[in-house]
């Protein structure tokens, strides 16, 4: 069996004047993440880790944060790209775990969905990904509520 494993991470700033998705989850709060897109933190963890496990580069690579095209663009619709890269170089997902680090808003109640917009888009079960969150016990950047980081790991299986 030829199994492949790779790393994302992400971090956004926090400001104001934007909606804060993550995981493909709009979760109130008076803050939103900044970024070219989106700026689905969680989502763009999980699309490096899966580029990396085959060694295709990073998002940066295929959705250059200078190209117009990406402006504002939904993160699952990029990740089901990604997918589909994956696919075509005759892998699949195993699994994937992940976690999002942030101070506020308390994730706990949002993770049940971000599993089931992540799942539907990639087309696995439930069980097949991980969410957990934490805070950076107001420690650096994040424990500072400047900005939302996520890491994530996912398991490649070739066919």
């Amino acid at each position: 069996m030829n199994i492949r494993i790779g790393n994302g991470y992400d971090i956004h700033q926090l400001c104001k004047g934007r909606a804060l998705i993550i995981g493909g989850v709009e979760i109130p709060h008076e803050l939103g993440l900044l970024g070219h897109s989106d700026a689905d933190v969680l989502t763009h963890a999980i699309m490096d880790a899966m580029l990396g496990a085959l060694s295709l580069g990073d998002i940066g690579h295929y959705f250059p944060p200078t190209d117009p095209q990406w402006a504002g663009a939904d993160s699952l619709v990029l990740l089901s790209q990604v997918n589909q890269l994956v696919r075509s170089h005759g892998f699949a997902i195993g699994n994937i775990d992940s976690v999002i680090v942030a101070e506020r808003p308390k994730l706990k109640p949002h993770i049940k969905a971000m599993r089931d917009r992540l799942s539907t888009t990639l087309e696995l079960k439930p069980d097949q990904i991980g969410i957990k969150a934490t805070t950076n016990e107001k420690l650096g950047p994040v424990g500072r509520e400047e900005g939302i980081a996520a890491y994530a790991v996912a398991l490649l299986v070739g066919n």
